[in-house]
């Protein structure tokens, strides 16, 4: 199987978004430019970009509209009023993590008493915990509340009613047909859901937890004589389980997403700070989340305990922060080398495989668990296909899928469940659990699915673009008025421009296989800089088309705009 070379760029924007941000650019102040990236992020008329630029809290849906949450935070309430102990059992990745950290750290403000457990990735395996679930009751917890998992937890769930557990469940993750029998279940993907953000991270669905409670908890006249916590002050944790776990950036996870950045910046926990000094961190922001803090939180669950992270974020001693933050630091170099010891195994076996394949599965017993999702992200990053990497171990696999456009995993494993011990999980990334002997029968029916569902050019990685911009249009002040439109991430994706006919100047090679450049079109000039493309320098010769992000460097004070260059191919 060969890598995928080329890529076909694709305009999101269309003569209907042309037309809006006209409109945009007249009513909101806009330059032409950024109005019309902002009606290509789906920004529909002047209220909904009005709501898009200032993204105020005050415009939060009404929690209640969630299925489940009266009956969850009447119980919380009670919990509360009556001294009962709480635990909380979220997932082992950052969003699970985060929104952990969220609930222990208001619940304790709101005084109550809670405990937590984060279950450990090679032992326990993904979800709900039932030896978790008979501690706490051990422990005389009266309620228990899942963050990030739960939903798929029917064993669990009957498990909990039988320990006089009374158990609320709060998950993003697709709804079975069969739901566990909680107290209450918040999850907006339920089909009896009205509440309108469905796209919540699990750390989301949590903080609208809190948002329910807190106003259940002033109808009681619990603030009475006791101080009620600002659940501002949890967005920073909010923020980092949203991007870690590639919400779309749209809507409510856009506003809490804004706002808790500039909480990370500030760095009000010690377990953040020490977080940014060990990952080089100066600016925090969704690249820096996704890249550099969230990656350092997963490597604990992904190699050793999560609970670590959890025990971070909540920490208020620096000295036990910078030591745990280190500690973290040092398990990201592991699951490194780890990460690209597998790529290497899992790319010198493909490479003897066809490319007339539409899927990819492999398993291998030399593979650790908590890295394979990461590698099945890498693959389709270069092959362009749903791919399902399964570490074997005593006769037993799990497995991590990632996927592509066009091919949902979650039905797409649904309809080989026959082959599956479990599975769960999104539209791009899934797990699951499968006996060793039914591996092969499973690749096989997963391929024969892609095969039936995705066509070449599907196979073919899409860039996706705003339409066409030339050199002039690319002033400090247009560059400065797009970077409002942030933050960047899933569903609110960079300004990527299409510049035609340029010819390239001074192009020299810098770092380890990253291109400078200028590119000049009309007497105009624009500084480029091309990360990972040097292999590809023989090709700007004569006129070509580059695709690429404007921004702004900054360099010995003085700040130019720059183009990120993502791909380049000759003029037509």
């Amino acid at each position: 199987m060969d890598a995928v070379t080329t890529r076909r760029w694709s305009n999101r924007c269309d003569a209907t978004t042309e037309a809006l941000s006209l409109s945009l650019a007249d009513n909101l102040g806009l330059g032409s430019l950024t109005a019309r990236i902002l009606a290509c992020r789906g920004v529909s008329d002047l209220p909904a970009g009005r709501a898009f630029l200032a993204s105020r809290l005050a415009d939060l849906p009404d929690p209640f509209l969630m299925q489940g949450m009266s009956k969850a935070t009447a119980r919380l309430a009670t919990a509360l009023e009556r001294g009962e102990k709480i635990a909380i059992h979220g997932d082992y990745d950052v969003d699970g993590i985060s929104g952990t950290t969220l609930l222990v750290d208001v619940l304790r403000q709101l005084g109550a008493q809670v405990e937590y457990h984060i279950p450990l990735r090679l032992k326990d395996g993904y979800g709900l915990s039932a030896e978790a679930l008979q501690l706490a009751a051990s422990h005389g917890v009266r309620v228990a509340v899942s963050v990030d998992c739960g939903v798929s937890a029917v064993a669990e769930a009957k498990l909990a009613r039988e320990l006089g557990l009374d158990l609320i469940i709060t998950d993003h993750h697709q709804v079975p047909e069969i739901r566990p029998e909680a107290l209450a279940i918040l999850n907006p993907h339920q089909s009896d859901c009205a509440f309108p953000a469905k796209e919540l991270a699990g750390v989301g669905v949590a903080f609208m937890l809190l948002v329910g409670l807190r106003k259940v908890l002033r109808d009681r006249g619990y603030f009475q004589g006791r101080k009620e916590p600002d659940l501002r002050l949890g967005l920073d944790l909010v923020a980092l389980g949203t991007i870690a776990d590639i919400a779309p950036l749209q809507g409510l996870n856009r506003t809490l997403t804004k706002l808790g950045l500039q909480l990370l910046n500030e760095s009000r926990r010690p377990g953040v700070q020490a977080l940014r000094e060990v990952a080089g961190v100066k600016e925090v922001s969704c690249s820096a989340v996704g890249f550099r803090l969230a990656p350092r939180l997963n490597a604990a669950g992904r190699l050793e305990d999560a609970a670590l992270g959890v025990q971070l974020l909540l920490t208020e001693s620096a000295a036990e922060a910078k030591e745990l933050a280190a500690l973290l630091d040092g398990f990201n170099r592991e699951r490194q080398t780890l990460e690209q010891e597998t790529l290497r195994q899992a790319v010198e076996r493909l490479e003897r495989l066809s490319n007339d394949l539409h899927s990819i599965v492999l398993a291998d017993e030399r593979w650790h668990p908590g890295v394979i999702g990461i590698v099945a992200s890498r693959l389709v990053e270069r092959y362009g296909r749903p791919t399902v990497l399964i570490a074997l171990d005593e006769g037993k696999g799990k497995g991590s899928g990632r996927s592509i456009r066009g091919f949902h995993l979650y039905p797409g494993l649904a309809a080989c469940a026959g082959h599956l011990l479990g599975f769960g999980g999104h539209e791009y990334a899934a797990g699951l659990s499968i006996e060793m002997e039914r591996v092969e029968d499973f690749a096989r029916d997963f391929e024969a699915l892609a095969k039936s569902r995705l066509t070449a050019d599907d196979l073919q990685p899409q860039l996706w673009h705003d339409g066409e911009v030339l050199i002039e249009e690319l002033g400090e002040r247009e560059v400065v008025s797009l970077e409002g439109l942030a933050p960047f991430g899933a569903g609110n994706p960079e300004p990527c421009l299409v510049l035609r006919g340029v010819r390239v100047q001074q192009l020299q090679p810098v770092g380890e296989g990253h291109l400078r450049f200028t590119a000049r079109q009309g007497g105009y000039s624009l500084a480029c800089i091309a990360f990972g493309l040097a292999e590809r320098a023989a090709q700007l010769q004569g006129e070509i088309d580059l695709l690429g992000v404007p921004g702004l460097n900054e360099w010995r004070n003085q700040k130019t705009v720059q183009l990120r260059v993502k791909d380049f191919r000759p003029t037509a």
